[in-house]
């Protein structure tokens, strides 16, 4: 199957499903149906059950359609492959001893929490589609370290 050139995603922190759709090349209904298959795919919902999707949920669910659409993999194929990558690279990261952020905010209102699960969820996802090299990987931190302390200075 010949790869198609997706659009870039846009600098927001949220998107509805029709906006996914058009930068993912995936119509809503198969989204919806994604989020049943996928457990790491959860998007937020609000008023209505509205699903808001961020911008680590957009580059997976590139990720999935490529793995399904461009690579040929079954949903349970792509499943497991993406299980996989992210668990070897947590792996790689637990054997050199390297945390990749570690962010430390006082409790409010479930802002730490918050705050950690975001961060989680973007290093997962970051890790999804990262290219094999070191270079990726160091890039990857020093953005990573850059926001933790964006984060830090702003307290």
């Amino acid at each position: 199957m010949e790869k198609s050139v997706l659009p870039p995603i846009p600098a927001k922190r949220y998107f509805t499903i029709g906006e996914v759709s058009d930068l993912c090349g995936v119509k809503p209904h198969v989204l919806r149906y994604w989020e049943q298959e996928f457990t790491q795919l959860r998007p937020m919902k609000r008023r209505g059950n509205r699903r808001y999707y961020q911008h680590h949920e957009v580059l997976m669910i590139r990720r999935i359609r490529d793995l399904l659409y461009d690579q040929g993999f079954t949903i349970s194929g792509a499943r497991n492959k993406l299980q996989e990558l992210v668990q070897s690279e947590r792996d790689r990261r637990r054997a050199a001893g390297d945390a990749l952020i570690d962010i430390d905010l006082p409790d409010e209102d479930g802002v730490e929490s918050d705050l950690q699960d975001d961060a989680q969820a973007v290093a997962d996802t970051s890790l999804l589609s990262l290219e094999a090299s070191g270079s990726s990987l160091d890039l990857l931190r020093k953005e990573l370290l850059q926001i933790r302390d964006l984060l830090s200075e702003s307290r």
